[in-house]
């Protein structure tokens, strides 16, 4: 259960501390074809109220054929390639070049705000926590999509305890990161859920909604947030055993089972054997779990009836693509 921090670190560092007392971090970015998004990122990254002398830029490219690496390469980052690994061994040989204490993942089509280094870092010294970071928040110009799928990403609390964080704004120490041996690289998908079970054993996993960054490249229609469902959901399950099953984990994992068994039988026994109260049967399970989310949704923020329609309908697509994604490979 999700728990609020009271005893929050407060930050040490600001623009007038001594460069020595800043942590160094490694900012590692995984990248392919992202000439779109690359420069923006990189330029954020620049404007950062943070000593650039205590941060160094990894972009790990995995085979561009577009001016990926030139980008990066002119816009100061180290370039490193590897054509034929996932995204998992990208970031793992990024960290392995590292030089830094701290090791900040980060995607290419993310903006960064100013701060972010600044409010990251106040967790360095603090042990107990072994993984911080935060959910990316959709971009101003955002489609309904992403607006209404930030609902679910979003968190309750400024700064809380979670289970897990999106490795593409995810910071850890690079000693305990090794010490697990980084990310899974037999995921295709899942594994910054799998990195956060395992790094859960030596501390707590701080969402703190201040170490901003914007996804750019958020699914904007419902094929392409179908699509990316597809493809996410394809590692679920073995990225389950790979860190050991959690009972926090069971609803996801039953989601392939309840929605591609369970809803098909009850549809075909209400064919077979019409009725209004089989009918209705149907629709509660069917609607069931979206109305959970819902739910859930509307304690974290004041959400309106349009959005909750959105988010109904947002849920079922959901609910359907990780249901395919057990037959799908990518």
């Amino acid at each position: 259960m999700s728990e609020r921090i009271d005893n929050t670190p407060k930050s040490q560092y600001t623009t007038t501390a001594a460069t020595e007392d800043f942590p160094f971090f490694s900012i590692i970015i995984p990248a392919y074809n992202e000439e779109k998004y690359l420069p923006l990122c990189l330029d954020s990254i620049h404007n950062l109220n943070y000593p650039k002398e205590k941060y160094e830029v990894i972009v790990v490219d995995n085979g561009s054929t577009d001016r990926t690496r030139e980008i990066a390469a002119n816009r100061g980052a180290t370039v490193l390639q590897d054509r034929a690994a996932n995204v998992s061994g990208l970031r793992n040989y990024g960290a392995r070049e590292a030089k830094g204490d701290v090791l900040a993942f980060l995607d290419a089509d993310c903006l960064v705000t100013n701060d972010w280094l600044i409010c990251a870092a106040k967790y360095h010294d603090d042990m107990d926590i072994s993984v911080w970071g935060s959910p990316t928040t959709p971009p101003e110009d955002s489609t309904w999509v992403q607006r209404t799928w930030f609902f679910v990403r979003m968190k309750k609390q400024d700064v809380m305890d979670v289970q897990w964080l999106e490795s593409m704004n995810l910071f850890v120490r690079k000693s305990q990161f090794f010490e697990i041996r980084g990310f899974n690289e037999q995921l295709v998908t899942c594994e910054d859920v799998d990195l956060s079970y395992r790094m859960s054993r030596m501390g707590r996993i701080v969402a703190d909604k201040h170490i901003s960054a914007v996804h750019l490249g958020e699914a904007g229609t419902m094929r392409e947030f179908f699509r990316k469902e597809l493809w996410r959901g394809q590692s679920n399950l073995k990225g389950a055993f790979s860190h050991g099953i959690s009972l926090k984990e069971l609803p996801s994992l039953v989601v392939p089972v309840y929605f591609g068994l369970l809803i098909p039988v009850l549809f075909v026994a209400a064919w077979l054997a019409p009725s209004t109260l089989g009918g209705m049967a149907v629709v509660a399970f069917l609607l069931g779990p979206s109305l959970i989310i819902l739910v859930k949704a509307s304690f974290k923020c004041r959400v309106g009836l349009g959005d909750l329609a959105r988010l109904l309908i947002l849920t079922q697509v959901y609910f359907f693509a990780r249901t395919a994604a057990i037959f799908y490979r990518s």
